[in-house]
Parts: structure tokens; sequence; C-alpha cells
């Protein structure tokens, strides 16, 4: 059942700030797992209303910490604003709530000069310091397939994709890259993840899934998001990436090597998240067969090299 968000919840946590009182909500779209509303204020002003249920509070202390860092050095993402007490969340229902910023704008596009912008981005967030709350095991990768394999075990609920993404883990695990250079890292850089106004970056979104892995990760993970369309890998997408990319950070040549096994873990991540949530976790006819669209795409061949040349 949807989580579901209301007036008093609204009113209840703008009594524990500064700001104007309550005018009208609407909820927001994009995501699949936090529910969002935006809460227009008496002065006009707007906020968003963030109700982490998918989320412990103790989860959401180090997302916030994670957000309060990338803003520390100038990577545009949104800081929960103050709540009485000098907290950033407060709890209700069992539940973390914040109060975030409101960015202008829409989600980012997939035109040269938004990726551009967000491989810049990227690039930037790579190279601050890593802090205890980003881990260093990534939430959707392979301890996350484990407990997937574990669950449907338990439930003698099996399946061939299953079968595949066992097969496709165990292989990627006997020649993933090692030694690769490191960073902080998204993790999860879809399009509803970043907005976006006149080709640039506005804000970072959600860093439910952020972690301190290989750099190029985030990279591939973003061209998994932003760079296919109808079934197919967009080439200029990519060029544009790494082109906003190495305007800040120079990719190596071993990094270079490792990018198709790179984007074939983020592949397998996303489909193996949306096969869980859809089948196991919250079951949803209408939309269990998510995972096939990146499930189609491992047999797709890209030149990842050819953005070099």
């Amino acid at each position: 059942m949807a989580f579901s968000i209301g007036e008093a919840d609204a009113a209840w946590l703008l009594s524990l700030t500064d700001l104007p009182e309550l005018s009208s909500m609407a909820a927001l779209e994009g995501g699949w797992a936090n529910t969002n509303s935006l809460l227009t204020l008496g002065d006009g002003s707007k906020v968003v209303l963030k109700a982490w249920n998918a989320n412990t509070v103790d989860d959401v202390a180090l997302v916030v910490g994670r957000h309060c860092h990338l803003d520390s050095h100038g990577i545009p993402t949104p800081v929960p604003i103050e709540l009485g007490g000098g907290g950033m969340h407060a709890e209700r229902r069992g539940v973390a709530w914040t109060l975030l910023p409101y960015f202008e704008g829409g989600l980012l596009g997939s035109d040269a000069d938004s990726l551009r912008s967000l491989g810049e981005v990227q690039a930037r967030m790579h190279q601050i310091p890593a802090i205890d709350c980003f881990p260093e095991i990534y939430t959707m990768g392979f301890e996350f397939f484990d407990e997937v394999f574990a669950l449907a075990g338990d439930r003698d609920d099996w399946s061939p994709f299953l079968d595949l993404l066992r097969d496709e883990s165990a292989s990627l695990k006997m020649r993933f890259p090692e030694g690769l250079p490191k960073g902080v890292l998204h993790g999860d850089l879809f399009p509803d993840n970043v907005i976006g106004s006149g080709g640039s970056v506005a804000a970072i979104l959600d860093l439910e899934e952020g972690w301190v892995g290989p750099c190029i990760f985030d990279l591939v993970m973003s061209f998994v998001g932003f760079g296919w369309e109808e079934g197919e890998p967009r080439e200029e997408r990519w060029r544009a990436l790494v082109e906003g990319y190495e305007s800040v950070r120079g990719i190596s040549e071993e990094e270079r090597v490792a990018l198709p096994a790179m984007h074939r873990y983020a592949t397998l991540a996303i489909a193996g998240w949306r096969y869980w949530k859809h089948n196991l976790s919250q079951p949803d006819p209408s939309l269990s067969g998510r995972h096939s669209e990146m499930v189609d795409r491992l047999d797709v061949e890209f030149d990842f090299m050819g953005a070099f040349d």
C-alpha cells in the first residue's frame, strides 16, 4: 500500500520551522521508494516534503549526512531545512520526515549540453573526500543479488530471470576490475534523480544508494539512465557524458578498458532492483516485467572506446 501524506502531516512539519503556513500541496512524481509532496506556502514560496517510508530513521540520518557533505564541497544537492532543536529530520508515524528546498526546473534532459553538465558534476563529486556515511558496499550490487536469491529461495519463488542474474553476477565477479580509482558515487544516476534547467544540472537528488566505489561506475550508470532510447544506446549521449567528465577528471586507460564490465554491472543492478521491488518486495503485476528492459540490453554491443578517438 502506498504511503500517504496529508495536510496534517505537512502542517505538523512546518510548525517545527519558521516557514509560513501551508497554502496547498500536491504529489510529486518520480522515484519508486519514498514519498514526496510539493508544498506551496502562504507567501508563495515552495518546499518539498519528503516522507522516508522506504528507509529506517537511522538510514535517513546517514543519507542526510551525504547530502550535507556534497553541498559543503560545492556539489548541487538539496540539504534539508533545519527543524526545531537544530535537527534536519523529525519522526512521525514511525517514519523520518524532512523539508527540502524546491529547485525550479524539471528532470534533466538527454541533450548534449545537459549530459556534458552531468558528466562534469559527476567528476567533481568523485574528487571530494570520502567520509563514513558513504559505505564501501553498493546497496544494489553483488551483496544485494545474494539477498534476492536467498529471499526467492526461502519463498520457493525462483524464476528464469534469477537464473540469469545468478549466472551473470558469478561471471562478472570472476572478471571484475580491481584497483580502479575510487570516489564518492551517487549509485543511481537516473533522470528522476537529477533536476536540470537550461542544459545544466541544478541538483543531484536521492543519495540513498551513495557509496565509495570505482569512479567510472557512476559514469556508466548515468549512461544506463540517460543514454538509451527505444532499446538502443545513443553514441552522441555517451560522447557528451565523457566530454563533460574529462573536462574535470581524465579517464585512465585501465578505466577505459573496464567500461564494458562496469556498464554490465550497472545494468544488472537496475534489473535486479526492479525485479526485487516489483516481484518480491511489493508484487505488482503491472510492473513485474520492468526488469526486462535492462535484460534486453545485455545482448546489445556498444563501443565505449569510440568516445576517446
